[in-house]
């Protein structure tokens, strides 16, 4: 079992980025066990608050090209001297629960750069198109000393706008197309993204990207303007990650809405919002897991279940049910 004194090793090892440490890190703090869990909240309290990275977290409709941009994105940071991590989540299989996790062979360039770290991670089936402890990996990725922390999702969907909640940029990842695609992205997810950028803007479909990425930003300018943002953000660009066309204008537009958010203090503020969401988070899994673990809940939950399931009560009728039996433990004896 690991003591307290390899606990403050690994903090160090991952202060001074050294990638081993950092990787088991992330093993420790997806893991399910108990003792598992401790041991991470022991790490994540030895770092403590470290330097604040960029996070972009980065979405898109599936065969877009994420792995292409990213590997493009990442290497061009890396050029510059940036140190850049990479959170991929890969779908979990809802029946056998596993994933592939390819994003190294995807990306096999940007793997073997000494300068970027590539953590590929099952969503597990956790709505948000993202990992349940991906939080907590950025810090980690941040603790190691890495400037960009991006965080690539598993796709366009209504619920993956929570990665919104852990990122400091979001990005739409798009695919040319006509203008029905408009219809095929749901506007919550086009309300959460700062920057649209249209990909594959080379060759033959060049002039479909420009069309594209006009109709989007048509749509943008129909958006209310949100508090957080300068004038003409949200905006929508073409790039070609193939080619590496328009990437170091996308960045330069990223640099410029972080420097004014940072300026504004809107910054600093959607950083607590966030941690404020997600310690409302773990406290709604916390009280989820003790009522799963009460033996009078549990037993009243697989008769509800059962009485759910065969049609002898409504669902709702029957949650209910197990919610008051909850109730009746938790509640003091008048």
């Amino acid at each position: 079992m690991t003591t307290v004194t390899d606990i403050a090793a690994m903090a160090e090892a991952i202060r001074t980025g050294e990638r081993r440490a950092l990787a088991r890190a992330i093993t420790l703090v997806e893991s399910g066990r108990a003792d598992h869990r401790a041991q991470a909240l022991a790490l994540l309290d030895a770092l403590g608050s470290g330097q604040q990275a960029l996070r972009i977290g980065l979405s898109g409709t599936p065969g877009v090209g994420k792995s292409t941009f990213i590997e493009s994105f990442g290497l061009m940071l890396t050029g510059m001297g940036k140190r850049v991590a990479v959170l991929a989540v890969d779908p979990s299989s809802a029946r056998s629960g596993g994933s592939i996790l390819g994003d190294k062979t995807r990306m096999d360039r940007l793997a073997r750069d000494p300068h970027a770290f590539i953590r590929p991670s099952p969503s597990q089936t956790q709505l948000g198109g993202v990992a349940r402890r991906t939080r907590e990996a950025v810090t980690l990725c941040e603790a190691a000393g890495f400037d960009v922390v991006l965080i690539e999702t598993v796709g366009v969907g209504q619920s993956e706008t929570v990665v919104a909640q852990m990122a400091d940029l979001f990005v739409l990842l798009l695919a040319p197309a006509g203008g029905d695609e408009l219809q095929g992205v749901k506007r919550g997810i086009m309300e959460m993204a700062d920057l649209i950028l249209v990909n594959k803007a080379d060759g033959d479909l060049k002039a479909q990207a420009m069309r594209t990425c006009a109709d989007y930003a048509g749509a943008l300018r129909l958006l209310r303007k949100r508090p957080q943002d300068p004038e003409g953000f949200p905006k929508a660009l073409t790039i070609s990650a193939l080619e590496t066309d328009g990437l170091d204008k996308a960045w330069d537009e990223m640099l410029a809405l972080t420097a004014w958010r940072r300026d504004s203090g809107v910054w600093e503020a959607t950083r607590k919002a966030q941690a404020g969401y997600w310690f409302e988070e773990e406290v709604r899994r916390g009280i989820l897991d003790l009522v799963l673990a009460d033996p009078q809940v549990a037993a009243a939950l697989a008769k509800a279940k059962e009485a759910a399931t065969t049609g002898h009560r409504p669902a709702a009728l029957a949650a209910a049910e197990v919610i008051a039996v909850f109730g009746s433990r938790r509640l003091p004896n008048k």
